[in-house]
């Protein structure tokens, strides 16, 4: 006959622990299946390591977690057949919050150097006790391997527990959660279906080494694919495990495995999209893509820490046995560990990029028309791995529509070409029609079309690449063609500048409230106006997206350049000469000045007084 239960009391401040853990610690209630099944991963780790020395230990039959459910008395326990407790080691770590039995194995098994120890889990004592988020009481009833006295526990989590002797056919463990009724409200599944419970393993065990089975079926994989050799794992593999970790329907375009090694080690399997999910552009919106795995079993997904935002498209995982979890095991501890991963991953992934790049063309241009706008935003700012990233960018050109390298158009520049050119536009089409191009497009310099908002922000830095600054045809002054070439446009312009002398004070006067300066354009062939920027300006095109994102932006004057060859430019110097006061004058200098912002795809400030002003100026003309 079995003595009486014996009543003890937690050897700490419980209730307030336990209060802590279960509204505090924790994130998701679901999360108290992943420490129990860890936690009987662990037990099955051990009995196998003690096994090795000890033969008469080894558990008959196959070693495994079950999971056992009764909807009526709403009871879900989860058995093992691992290495089980003694009654004084139950005392011990089920007797004391933040104890665990599992971290004084691993130290022993360390300090006694031991080869071959086991890959163990837990690190704290507190993963136990997350099951009174969902229980009001635990029965847990456990026999040691090699042992034929078997312990059963029970608490409510009131302050204490009870012991007392109990019969279990075999060595392990079982724990039964007296299970709390369903409350959705307070994120409380109903454990006894067996779709939650399959949705749960899959999430956060799905990689165990040890099957979990639920009436018979084995619900993880126990595939942690990233742990075999990169030749070891098939193509198909990959694209099922992608689909896996991703919830993306489309194979992914590229894989990459990652072994880091040093001081610690680490693995890591990682994807890249082949297409673009529709919050990409949301940098808080959506996954960021890494999933984090200690010992095989899910901690966190969507690490923000590990990959810099300009790289949040990337899925896959990273699994460590040595990184340092806080208390929840949520929750990395921030350390040197974490830099040198995220430092490691992010020069194996632009390496990855440049090859593909350079090795297979057509895939990276699919790669970068979903995703070199996200990747230019590492331009934007002083993120690791941005001097590499220049060497990834593309664009349009006017040699044609298929995206272009930087190097590649640096490989065609003419001899002599200072500067890699460039223009930004909203389209193509704008930037196609832009003014700015006609001298470039005259000498036949090739322009780069920048079309991504994020182009107008990390332009505004100064880059290079292999000496070649990126300067914008938009800005400044143009100095194109030989020495001997400029200095003759430059003594033509000093002689034009002179006839023209009086019509430009004229428009200077006339459109002080909108421009800067005017003055005569070197870059000009064709249309009669464009209006230039200094080289710290804000482009017309980010002047509007600032302002439509609510922000208030600094009106930006820039330079009237005009083509003294255009018919309209030399009629209206002749119209000014003749009638230098005429009121009309006016309304022709704001006439050209729209025409400039038409031109290279801007805004009118006032559309209908520009369109008023043409209307007046067409019935001046046919003389109605």
């Amino acid at each position: 006959m079995n003595e009486p239960a014996e009543r003890h009391e937690f050897q700490t401040e419980v209730r307030e622990l336990l209060d802590l853990m279960i509204h505090s610690l924790y994130s998701h209630k679901d999360i108290f299946l992943r420490e129990l099944v860890s936690n009987a991963s662990d037990a099955l780790d051990k009995v196998r390591f003690e096994a090795i020395s000890r033969p008469e230990l080894a558990p008959v039959g196959e070693l495994e977690i079950t999971l056992e459910v009764d909807a009526g008395a709403r009871t879900l326990a989860v058995h093992d057949n691992g290495i089980g407790m003694s009654r004084a080691e139950v005392v011990e770590n089920l007797g004391t919050i933040a104890r665990s039995g599992t971290r004084e194995f691993l130290k022993a098994i360390r300090e006694a150097q031991a080869a071959n120890a086991p890959e163990l889990i837990g690190q704290f004592g507190v993963g136990f006790y997350s099951s009174f988020m969902v229980a009001d009481r635990i029965t847990v009833v456990t026999r040691r391997a090699g042992t034929e006295e078997a312990t059963r526990w029970e608490s409510t989590g009131d302050g204490g527990y009870t012991l007392e002797a109990a019969d279990r056919p075999g060595a392990g463990t079982t724990v039964t959660l007296h299970l709390k009724p369903k409350d959705e409200e307070d994120g409380l599944q109903d454990y006894t279906q067996d779709r939650v419970l399959k949705d749960i393993v899959k999430r956060y065990s799905d990689f165990v080494s040890y099957p979990i089975r639920l009436k018979g079926e084995t619900l993880n994989s126990m595939k942690a694919i990233w742990a075999r050799g990169k030749d070891e794992v098939s193509e198909e593999e990959h694209r099922e495990f992608y689909k896996h970790i991703s919830h993306d329907w489309n194979d992914p375009l590229e894989h990459l495995s990652v072994h880091v090694e040093g001081g610690f080690e680490a693995r890591a399997l990682l994807y890249i999209p082949s297409k673009a999910p529709f919050d990409l552009h949301h940098r808080d919106g959506g996954h960021r893509g890494l999933s984090l795995y200690v010992k095989r079993v899910f901690i966190m997904d969507d690490w923000r820490d590990l990959l810099p935002a300009y790289l949040r498209f990337v899925r896959g995982v990273v699994s460590s046995d040595d990184l340092s979890l806080n208390v929840s095991r949520e929750i990395l501890q921030k350390d040197r560990q974490v830099q040198a991963i995220r430092k490691y991953l992010v020069r194996r992934l632009l390496a990855a990029l440049k090859e593909m790049k350079e090795q297979r063309p057509e895939k990276y241009r699919t790669f970068w028309t979903e995703f070199g706008a996200v990747l230019k935003e590492g331009l934007a700012g002083f993120e690791e791995g941005s001097d590499k990233l220049l060497e990834l960018v593309m664009a349009p050109s006017t040699d044609g529509p298929t995206p272009t390298s930087l190097g590649d158009y640096v490989t065609r520049m003419k001899d002599g070409q200072p500067a890699i050119y460039y223009v930004t536009a909203p389209t193509r089409e704008t930037a196609e029609r832009s003014p700015h191009l006609e001298a470039f497009r005259a000498r036949g310099y090739e322009v780069l079309f920048f079309l991504d908002p994020i182009d107008e922000l990390w332009l505004r830095l100064p880059r290079a690449l292999e000496g070649k600054g990126l300067v914008s045809v938009a800005k400044g002054a143009v100095d194109l063609g030989t020495e001997e070439e400029k200095k003759q446009e430059e003594s033509t312009r000093e002689e034009t500048s002179e006839r023209f002398k009086d019509l430009l004070l004229a428009l200077r006067a006339a459109l002080q409230d909108e421009i800067r300066d005017v003055r005569l354009s070197g870059r000009l062939t064709s249309s009669p106006a464009c209006l230039v920027g200094e080289a710290g300006d804000l482009s017309p095109h980010l002047e509007e997206l600032l302002r439509r994102s609510g922000q208030e932006v600094p009106k930006v004057k820039r330079v009237l350049e005009l083509n003294p060859t255009h018919a309209l430019v030399t009629r209206l110097q002749a119209f000014h000469a003749a009638h230098p006061a005429d009121e009309r004058f006016k309304r022709y200098a704001e006439l050209l000045l729209g025409q400039a912002i038409l031109a290279e795809g801007g805004t009118l400030s006032d559309p209908a007084a520009f369109s008023q002003r043409l209307a007046e100026l067409l019935v001046e003309a046919t003389g109605a």
